[in-house]
């Protein structure tokens, strides 16, 4: 852990690297767009200047049609897949706990996947498929969490347990369902891996109402989350209705899994490493905790959307296989850790 003065530092720098990493996944791409000539191009959309003669329109189309509601929507996701982790970690007292290894984000993509294709395709970024999304990751936190809990706390090894026998239960009806899809299947098959591409700013605004809520719910729920952290029993005796508590926060982290997935599908280990890594550089009140994951996690996913575009430019390589690269070694050191303090307790 940081010294107290870096500590203080942490959220600024991600402020910082908030603002540098979205310049730069702006800029990057098959036409090179300088943040000096986006800084142009913003101040002439917000009525602060005349428009620059010298830029090209086909510039301004990429800009504000393309690269920008894209860098914003990662973001967007970002954000909410790291609160989300945050707060099912806090809630269940284990640092494994994830929207997609719980099987939370699953039940999102099922809910969506049903209203996609009741509506045909055209409700992709639409408030049904947010709604079903939503039931669906609610549905999905209660099942694991009941399944999970064995007297008062919640177990590694049976959170992924339960975890996995869910989601796999969950992925069988979205094969039994993409049987009878017809040819919506590519669409919805691309959908599951994960991806932001021709999104655009329909989608940023079917999403960020719901990840606004959940982010609010969360920030203010951050001293009792820290409370969590005692234990129930001692959580109630200073004053905390628990169970209430947990309906609010499993409702919280379902609403801000479901309007990630709802919008670029399946992306999983956000939650599991972003405030993973944060809790080591400054600890673990929830206080500062809960923004640092959500500007870390915004960080995260612009750099991996990013990554996944351009790596192999022209072709695109969907996110979720990006962070899924990076997120099963930091999975697989977590389970052998945990593995090695359970044998270490006496």
């Amino acid at each position: 852990m940081l010294g107290p003065r870096r500590r203080e530092a942490v959220i600024p720098a991600l402020v910082v690297l908030l603002v540098g990493s979205c310049l730069v996944a702006i800029a990057a791409g098959a036409v090179w767009i300088s943040p000096l000539t986006s800084t142009r191009l913003l101040a002439w959309k917000f009525h602060l200047m005349a428009r620059p003669r010298h830029i090209p329109e086909a510039t301004s189309v990429i800009l504000f049609q393309l690269r920008l509601p894209r860098v914003l929507l990662a973001a967007v996701v970002g954000a909410a897949l790291a609160a989300a982790g945050t707060v099912f970690q806090a809630l269940f007292r284990n640092p494994m706990a994830d929207p997609a290894i719980i099987g939370v984000s699953s039940g999102a993509a099922l809910g969506a996947i049903a209203v996609i294709l009741a509506g045909g395709g055209a409700a992709l970024d639409g408030l049904g498929v947010s709604g079903a999304a939503f039931v669906g990751a609610l549905a999905t936190a209660f099942l694991v969490y009941r399944l999970a809990r064995l007297g008062p706390t919640v177990q590694v090894a049976t959170l992924l347990l339960a975890g996995i026998a869910v989601a796999a239960i969950v992925s069988a009806a979205i094969s039994l369902i993409m049987t009878f899809s017809g040819q919506q299947i590519r669409s919805i098959y691309f959908w599951l891996l994960g991806g932001l591409g021709a999104r655009g700013w329909q989608a940023l605004a079917a999403a960020s109402p719901f990840v606004i809520a959940g982010a609010v719910i969360s920030l203010a729920s951050a001293r009792d989350l820290n409370l969590t952290a005692l234990g129930e029993e001692r959580a109630a005796q200073l004053g905390l209705e628990v169970e209430r508590f947990k309906r609010v926060m499993l409702g919280a982290g379902a609403l801000l899994t479901a309007a990630a997935v709802s919008v670029a599908g399946l992306i999983g280990f956000v939650g599991l490493m972003t405030p993973h890594i944060l809790r080591l550089l400054i600890g673990a009140d929830h206080r500062k905790l809960v923004p640092a994951a959500i500007l870390g996690g915004a960080v995260f996913m612009i750099l991996a959307d990013l990554a996944a575009r351009t790596l192999v430019s022209p072709e695109e390589i969907p996110v979720g296989a990006v962070t899924a690269v990076l997120g099963g070694p930091f999975f697989l050191y977590l389970l052998r850790r945990e593995r090695t303090r359970a044998g270490a307790r006496p």
